[in-house]
C-alpha cells in the first residue's frame, strides 16, 4: 500500500522547495569549515566548526556520533534551542534512506516514510535507527574553548554563538547544505 502511495505521489509533485536567494551551504569536515555560497561564488567562509565525536562518514545508526555526509536541506529553524539556534536538516535523505535499506539497517516500512516526506517536502521522521535531529548549531552556554579544541557534537555541526547568529542572515528552510 506504501509502495502505491509513494509512487503516485512521485508522479504528482514535480517541484522542489528552495530558499528564495539560491544561496547554499557547503560544510567542509576535513577543513573545519562552512562555505556560504551562490551558485560558485563563496560569499563568506565561517572556520572553525565542529562536527560529531566520530568525524564525519556514512552514518550508520542513533548515536553514532558521525556527521553525515550528503546533500540534505533545512527542514526547520528553531530560534529557541538550548544551542541558541537550531537549524535541522532534512536526515535521514533518500540517498541515506537506499543505502540503508540495502545495507538491512532499515525495514521497507522506514524507507518508504524516508522517501514520502522527501517527495511531500516535508521532514523526514527523526526517530528512526538511521537516527535524526542533525542540524546546524550554536553553542548556546557551552564553553567556547571546549568548541575550539575538539569535535563534541552527537553528529551536528557547531558554530560559535555569533558565528549561528550571523549564519541565520543568509539562511532559512529549502537552503541546500552539502556536506563532505
Amino acid at each position: 500500500m506504501l509502495r502505491i502511495y509513494l509512487l503516485l505521489f512521485c508522479c504528482l509533485i514535480s517541484f522542489s522547495v528552495n530558499a528564495e536567494n539560491d544561496v547554499w551551504l557547503l560544510i567542509d569536515t576535513t577543513a573545519r569549515k562552512i562555505e556560504v555560497k551562490k551558485g560558485e561564488q563563496t560569499l563568506e567562509v565561517l572556520n572553525e566548526i565542529a562536527i560529531g565525536r566520530g568525524g564525519a562518514g556514512l552514518k550508520n545508526h542513533r548515536g553514532d556520533n558521525i556527521t553525515p555526509y550528503g546533500s540534505y536541506k533545512i527542514g526547520w529553524v528553531g530560534e529557541k534551542s538550548n544551542f541558541r539556534r537550531f537549524f535541522g536538516l532534512t536526515y535521514p535523505s533518500v540517498d541515506d534512506a537506499e543505502k540503508a535499506i540495502k545495507k538491512g539497517t532499515i525495514d521497507q516500512i522506514t524507507y518508504d516514510r524516508i522517501i514520502i516526506a522527501h517527495q511531500l517536502h516535508q521532514i523526514p521522521p527523526q526517530n528512526t535507527v538511521l537516527g535524526g535531529q542533525i542540524g546546524i548549531h550554536g553553542l548556546g552556554n557551552a564553553d567556547e574553548k571546549i568548541h575550539k579544541v575538539f569535535d563534541w557534537t552527537h553528529g551536528c555541526i557547531a558554530l560559535t554563538n555569533p558565528q549561528i547568529d550571523h549564519l541565520s542572515q543568509w539562511i532559512d528552510t529549502g537552503t541546500v547544505v552539502k556536506i563532505k
